[in-house]
């Protein structure tokens, strides 16, 4: 009441001011009227042809390191043409105008040629028939409209095809599911440009109306097939992830891990997907966009592989024999770390991670999907881990702990050879490359005597000893270094050797690691581990820790030197039978002499074993190894070599496993000659 009190006093200030204010409410009150009255029906109408579409975004995959850091799986950048339809909006109205203003002269023309054909004044019925006859049904417009879209997409792409002097597929199929389904997204048209085909797009067609350059981040492995095996390879994916959200309308690829590595740390490695908002209009094109979940990129992986010696392995089991197939293991003897694991023949990962459009590239990658596909070779299979192999002589190790374990084994004590070991009930006796002779245990172990071995093998106690040792190597067992890719082999049970069905040429077979055992290269590398460290069963440690991306910070770790078992025999044992492995380097005689390197004391043992061909043995169907641990004072590593087909463990192997202790030898030396120069710099620091 004291503001009509004061208006009352005829206050011109006053009077002035209170009618501003109402002429605000007034306009502010005609203004709601406009909106929520007048204009209802207009935002009612923009709102129902306007809708959200929600899209995936891919995070950026983790990183696979070696030991030193050093890169063996990471993302590079893929430079991609893209067509963005909604820029070509203009364009195609004015194409589809042009095509339809044609079309209705034409079906003018045709209308007036079929008037002048009959010859007389129409009537008014045939006059409507004329004009449904040759008028434009909305289903010839939807069609010129699909024409015309086309048309102009592809008179692009053609155009970008010839500057840059790459054939591109484009086919109208495609492009009409692109654009009923994922309008709103840009439409790739070709990926993965190298650096020339990026400076001519640049510079002859940036300008180009929808065309843009985008950039993917792409799955590469940059050493090609090295470590494959280990890897593993991914495929595209765009399914989301444990912890993220399920529904999207649309889905932008990324990576799934289908093997190896990339299988079993696929959660670390690929992080989590964002999201983003996408308002279109009423044909579906983009209007605004809003993210509202950031990605999370993926957790690198470290490996305990050590990139120089996967490297000379993979090199030296490639050049054992031609179109080799085999493995090579390389371990540390005191914590069961895997320096480097080996599978010939190989294949690149980067072939599942990259897409081609070129069609040049299409028929290779055709080519190479043969070579995937070869029942023969089968180069995706992990020969390592995931075949199993008849060990022959190298199961000698076994036999010879279990014999002197038992007692029945005096390692000084000659035993006379023939040549060969007569068994009953079978045709032939046993035939032995180490020929006659007198044996004892260093001379037998070391030139292999199958006759020493069958013998002792055969005596009473040891059999049960063989299985026992056997089961405390979980030999018959996965390891479980990746879940899932690995075969267990085979071992008989105490079960077995006690049925009636078990006979002695069995355990004769048996003694030279041969018949009802079969084991994998990675259990080999444990067995000769476990005598070089003086009986530790290890499990083998493939990932060292899991890191946050982009940094060195640990945010998970996989403690090594994880010990599975214990052998249960004495040193004493351990010690007369790794003499022995030594005898079989050292000795001139012995069938891994070539390994033997001046002043760096190898000890290691052969083996060929024939296996079973197309339903019976055959001299060239062979599994050939040879096993070793170095430096013989003090072990460290171990490395295994198995090639199937080879000419035996002494030719085929042995020179495999002498050029990895030479590389070894030189990684030793450098980090060496590091470790000299940094306490030398330390020193001169005041």
């Amino acid at each position: 009441m004291l503001i009509f009190d004061q208006l009352k006093k005829d206050d011109p200030q006053l009077r002035f001011l209170a009618i501003v204010v109402a002429g605000g409410m007034v306009v502010l009150l005609a203004g709601l009227w406009w909106v929520q009255v007048v204009s209802a029906n207009y935002y009612k109408d923009k709102l129902e042809t306007q809708s959200i579409r929600t899209v995936r975004i891919p995070a950026v995959r983790g990183n696979i390191l070696d030991r030193d850091g050093r890169v063996l799986a990471e993302n590079r950048p893929s430079y991609n043409v893209d067509l963005y339809l909604e820029d070509l909006t203009r364009t195609f109205q004015s194409n589809y105008t042009n095509a339809l203003a044609h079309l209705r002269a034409n079906l003018a023309r045709q209308k007036a040629e079929a008037k002048k054909k009959l010859n007389h004044s129409l009537t008014r019925q045939e006059q409507k028939q004329f004009d449904r006859e040759f008028a434009v049904s909305e289903s010839m417009k939807l069609q010129l409209q699909d024409q015309a879209r086309y048309a102009v997409s592809s008179n692009i792409v053609a155009e970008l095809a010839s500057r840059l002097g790459n054939p591109i597929s484009f086919e109208l199929k495609d492009f009409e599911k692109r654009y009923e389904k994922f309008r709103v997204l840009p439409m790739p048209v070709i990926a993965n440009l190298d650096a020339e085909k990026v400076c001519r797009f640049e510079e002859q067609s940036m300008h180009t109306p929808g065309m843009d350059l985008d950039i993917q981040s792409v799955r590469n492995y940059p050493n090609g097939t090295l470590a494959a095996h280990l890897l593993g390879y991914v495929i595209h994916n765009s399914d989301s992830s444990e912890g993220e959200p399920a529904e999207y309308n649309y889905r932008l690829d990324d990576y799934l891990g289908l093997s190896g590595i990339e299988k079993v740390m696929d959660k670390d490695l690929r992080g989590t997907a964002g999201g983003k908002s996408v308002l279109v209009n009423n044909l579906g094109y983009r209007q605004r966009e809003t993210v509202w979940a950031p990605v999370e990129p993926g957790k690198n992986v470290v490996l305990t592989i050590d990139r120089d010696i996967q490297k000379e392995a993979e090199s030296a089991l490639a050049q054992a024999q031609a179109n080799v197939r085999g493995a090579v293991v390389v371990m540390d003897a005191q914590n069961g770390d895997i320096l480097a694991m080996a599978s010939a023949p190989t294949f690149n990962p980067n072939f599942y991670a990259v897409r081609h459009a070129d069609p040049a590239a299409q028929t290779a990658d055709r080519e190479y999907l043969d070579y995937l596909g070869n029942t023969n070779s089968r180069p995706q299979i992990n020969r390592a881990m995931q075949e199993n192999y008849a060990p022959g002589s190298i199961f000698k190790i076994v036999v010879g702990l279990a014999g002197l374990e038992a007692g029945t084994l005096h390692p000084t004590e000659i035993f006379h050879s023939e040549g060969y070991f007569p068994m009953r009930g079978l045709a032939k006796p046993i035939g032995d490359t180490a020929g006659a002779g007198e044996f004892d245990f260093d001379r037998a172990l070391a030139k292999s005597s199958n006759p020493y071995f069958i013998t002792n093998g055969l005596k009473p106690g040891v059999l049960p000893r063989i299985i026992a040792l056997g089961q405390r190597l979980h030999l018959g067992e996965r390891t479980g270094l990746i879940r899932g890719q690995e075969a267990p082999g085979h071992l008989p049970s105490h079960r077995d050797i006690s049925s009636s069905s078990w006979y002695p040429v069995e355990t004769a077979y048996l003694s030279i690691g041969q018949g009802q055992v079969a084991v994998t290269p990675l259990q080999m590398a444990v067995m000769v581990a476990a005598v070089a460290n003086g009986g530790k069963v290890l499990k083998p440690r493939l990932i060292s820790r899991v890191e946050a991306y982009g940094t060195t910070e640990a945010t998970q770790t996989f403690p090594g030197g994880e010990v599975r078992d214990t052998l249960g025999v004495s040193q004493h044992s351990l010690q007369i039978v790794r003499h022995a492995m030594r005898k079989d380097v050292e000795s001139p005689e012995g069938t891994g002499h070539e390994t033997d390197i001046p002043g760096f004391a190898i000890a290691g043992k052969t083996g060929t074993a024939e296996v079973e061909k197309n339903g019976h043995k055959e001299q060239q169907a062979k599994d050939t190894w040879f096993v070793s641990f170095a430096p013989y004072e003090n072990p460290r590593y171990v490395v295994v070599a198995m090639v199937e087909g080879g000419r035996s463990g002494g030719k085929t192997c042995v020179p495999i496993v002498h050029r990895i202790y030479q590389t070894i030898l030189q990684r030793e030396q450098q980090r060496e000659q590091k470790r000299t120069r940094k306490l030398g710099t330390l020193a001169e620091i005041p």
